[in-house]
Parts: C-alpha cells; structure tokens; sequence
C-alpha cells in the first residue's frame, strides 16, 4: 500500500515537473495558434438521458411584462440604462429599510400621492393604494434587470415586437365586463379587491382565489408563470422520467405535468389546466389546455392554450418561454421569456391560511353595512 503511494506521488511529482519544463514551449507553440474559444459546459443529465433540469429557482425581476411607453421595438437596454435602473431600485431599498424617525408627521389626508418613477414603484402604489400596502421589509421585489444571451431585456414579452400584450377582442372586452359587474377577477390585486363591484363581497367563492389562498396572484404558479414582483419568488423543479412537479413558494402551488401521452377529455376542465410534457431535443416542451374560466388568465376564456419551453443553459440557470393563445381573447398570439435563475436558497412553506381572519371579517362587516344601509332608509320613510 505504501510502495503504491509512493508511486503514486512520484509519478504527480514527474508530470508537474515536465509541464513546468515544457511551459515555454507551450507558450510559444501557443501564441502561434489562434485562441480556441471555449466550449460550454453540458447540461447534467437525469437518469434517462435528459437534461436534468430539478432544482431551485428564483424568477425574481425588476423587469416589467410589458414594455414601457417611450421604448417601442427596443427588445434590449444598454448596459448604462440598465444600471441606472437598479442602482434606482438599489437607492430605494436603502431608504425603505432605514429606521423611521418617532417624531414624524402624520401622512397626507387620503394618503401619499407622490408620482412613481420605476416599474416597482407603480405596482406598490397601485398594490396598497395611496395609503400604502405591506411594510418594504416584507418585500423581495428583485434587484435585477434580467438578461438573456448577454442582452438586458427591457421586457419579458419579446412578440409582438413592441413587448406588449396585444389588444383584446371586443367580444372579450364585452364577457370580461358583464364578469367585472358581478364579481372580481381570480388574480385580482388587493386594491381592486377592496374596491370590488356591487356583489362582490356576497360570499366567499365571490372573492379572488389569491385572497382565499387558493392560487397565487398574477399568475405565479402558471401557465405561464410569470414573476409578482412581490415576494416569495421561488419555484422548485422535481423530476422524474414519467412527471415533473413544479412547486411554487407563492401559496404552495403545485404543477404536476404528465410526460407523454394526451390531454384529459374536454369537459374535464382545470385551474392550471392540463398540462402535457415532452422533450425535442433538450428542450422541455409542456404543451397546456382545459382551463377553467375560474382563473381567467389576464381575462383569457376557458379556449387558452399555452405551449412553455424549458431549456437548461450552461451557468445553471433555466430560460423559460411561454407563448400564449386564445382566438377568443386576442387577435394573435403573444410570447415572452425570461431565466429562472438556479439558487441554494430554501423554500418555505406558504402559511396563508393560518390565523387569517381577513376574510370572515370583511364578509361579516360588509353584512353589517348592508343592515346599518337598510337602517337609514327605513328611517328617512
């Protein structure tokens, strides 16, 4: 055993001695052959050959859905335009995690209304109104800009051009109304959720599902899955030859899509519809149908159809594409993309239900309104 180490040790010791000799040479043989550009690192593998693409991930962005007004068909920003963006967002964080003097004044009647100036800033506001929403400590809103193939994207929609999603039908417009009139969007946000249509507040099952922890607002959990720009930013990917599971840290949303095989029969209909996979090459293709019109994605009809695509890139990281149709709902169909950057953060359980008591009151209270309302008119008879 020893003579074995001996050798062993020897024999390291040799071939570190002739590389040391032959540098030079090397050197010089290599400074007349061009520089070989180096190869990227291949995907690991699962079991059965593909891609292994299990893990955790953190879809956490700064970078809207839609394109901004003013930039038109610019797919990418310069590198200076998107740092000024984060170090913005960066600046901001500072100042909203720094302690609160005690002797401040009171806010402005109604609440502030200072005007937004990043992407961040408007959904804020427009989450918890002009009189503030949840505490920034609480927030993980992204710090990033995200960028695919070396380029900071300025939207997460890439078609149509101008990174908008396209207009809806005006039949669309029409049943999205008569819905609005009488209840709320599933993923409506809380403002709109406060504020909701004559009814809305009738029962529970009038509510949307992100409030009764049912689903994950803004479409988290998917198809398409999209970031909330908010908070619990995490998905992990299990993987097996037969399923792959994706598991949402926003409200423990759980996607279980079939490897193979076909869709489930028409009138079986479904939150997250259906979802079946397959590989072209090393890409996950999952191909999604049978929604229900209780999720309504961005007012979509029970008619969506959304094909996603999942590709392993060499640093780890996931580039994620979705494209979304529904001749019900628009007149084309729209694609957008965005990494799922791998992370070793955990992921925690979701406890939304847990001690919530918001929404047995806000239905006990819009009760006693409706008693206090009747009330005064019996007395102005």
């Amino acid at each position: 055993m020893r003579q074995s180490m001996r050798f062993v040790v020897q024999s390291v010791a040799l071939a570190a001695a002739a590389l040391t000799a032959s540098t030079p040479l090397a050197a010089q043989a290599q400074a007349r052959r061009p520089a070989t550009p180096a190869k990227a690192a291949a995907p690991a593998r699962a079991a059965d050959g593909h891609p292994d693409l299990a893990g955790m991930y953190d879809v956490a962005t700064i970078t809207p859905l839609e394109r901004p007004a003013g930039l038109g068909n610019r797919l990418t920003l310069t590198k200076e335009e998107a740092a000024a963006l984060e170090q913005y967002e960066a600046q901001r964080q500072v100042k909203n995690d720094a302690p609160l003097a005690a002797d401040r004044s009171a806010p402005p009647v109604g609440g502030e209304r200072t005007q937004p100036k990043s992407f961040l800033e408007t959904l804020e506001q427009f989450g918890g109104g002009v009189v503030g929403g949840y505490n920034h400590f609480w927030l993980a809103s992204g710090t990033k800009i995200i960028t695919v193939d070396g380029e900071k994207r300025s939207s997460i929609v890439i078609d149509p051009p101008d990174g908008k999603v396209p207009s809806m039908k005006p039949d669309a417009q029409k049943r999205n109304a008569i819905l609005r009139n009488g209840s709320l969007p599933p993923d409506a946000g809380e403002a709109a959720a406060a504020a909701g249509p004559p009814g809305a507040f009738d029962g529970p099952e009038l509510r949307p599902l992100a409030e009764r922890c049912l689903l994950g607002f803004g479409s988290t959990s998917g198809p398409p899955a999209l970031p909330n720009y908010f908070y619990n930013n995490l998905k992990q990917i299990v993987q097996t030859p037969t399923e792959i599971v994706i598991l949402n840290e926003m409200v423990h949303d759980a996607r279980v899509i079939r490897m193979g095989g076909q869709h489930v029969p028409q009138s079986v209909r479904r939150w997250m519809g259906d979802s079946v996979g397959r590989w072209e090459g090393d890409t996950l293709v999952v191909d999604t149908t049978n929604f229900t019109t209780k999720t309504q994605f961005r007012g979509a009809s029970e008619n969506l159809h959304v094909v996603e695509r999942f590709k392993k890139l060499p640093d780890g990281n996931l580039l994620y594409r979705f494209t979304i149709e529904d001749p019900s709902t628009w007149d084309r169909s729209w694609t957008g993309e965005y990494p799922w950057v791998s992370t070793k953060e955990n992921l925690y359980e979701y406890a939304c239900a847990e001690g919530n008591y918001a929404l047995g009151n806000m239905l006990r209270g819009e009760r006693l309104k409706e008693k206090e309302d009747a009330e005064k008119k019996t007395e102005k008879k």
